[in-house]
């Protein structure tokens, strides 16, 4: 029998955790052709689990994939409406049928899968389940508060160079700590929000005068 959780599929109640090497590798083997959508992504990745899909795309955000412009926006746009399911305690995520739609060179998907992978190898041997009450209600619904504040302040912060990179990396530290089960991970999260809310902080000045606000 099947159950669903947060981080992945349970077999027979034993639950089978994902590992980020074995995500990427999945995405490789399960994508073909010049370009390569959304909806393709999360089919292979799977949609019923949180998890892996916030970890996809903490992965992207962080990944050569956003050089595309508009990318950092639009993978913000996903995370905060799939993680804001988790707040309000949705079984299954759901995407937008025209951001399941969008596509992008598979050649990027393929350069930053090869990039990431040494760096998936080595946070995996790191993952094991710990404080693993993190990743259970009422503790995740405050974790995806967290996420969806990051995927906001992304937007912003994607003005500037580099500025989106600590909301990212809080949304892909999530992203393991939910697929891995491992709460240590969701508090490297917790770390890399509060440094992305200071850097915001940092930076509300100039980005007030560049919208022509200040």
């Amino acid at each position: 029998m099947l159950m669903l959780s947060n981080s992945g599929i349970m077999t027979n109640g034993v639950e089978q955790r994902q590992t980020f090497a074995a995500l990427l590798e999945r995405i490789k083997a399960g994508t073909e052709g010049d370009n390569v959508s959304v909806r393709q992504l999360l089919d292979v990745v799977g949609r019923r689990a949180y998890g892996p899909v916030i970890l996809l795309l903490g992965f992207i955000a962080l990944s050569p994939l956003t050089i595309i412009p508009g990318a950092n926006w639009l993978v913000a746009t996903v995370t905060w409406i799939i993680a804001i399911q988790i707040v309000f305690g949705r079984h299954y995520p759901w995407v937008p049928k025209k951001a399941l739609n969008t596509t992008f060179p598979r050649k990027f998907l393929i350069s930053a899968l090869d990039v990431g992978m040494p760096w998936a190898i080595k946070a995996d041997k790191f993952t094991k389940p710990r404080f693993t009450f993190l990743t259970e209600a009422p503790f995740i619904n405050i974790v995806a508060i967290g996420c969806v504040l990051a995927a906001l302040i992304t937007y912003p912060l994607g003005l500037i160079p580099l500025g989106p990179i600590l909301p990212s990396l809080a949304i892909l530290m999530i992203g393991i700590g939910l697929a891995a089960r491992d709460g240590v991970f969701l508090f490297i999260a917790g770390g890399a929000f509060l440094g992305s809310v200071l850097l915001m902080l940092k930076v509300a000045d100039r980005l007030l005068k560049f919208i022509g606000l200040g």
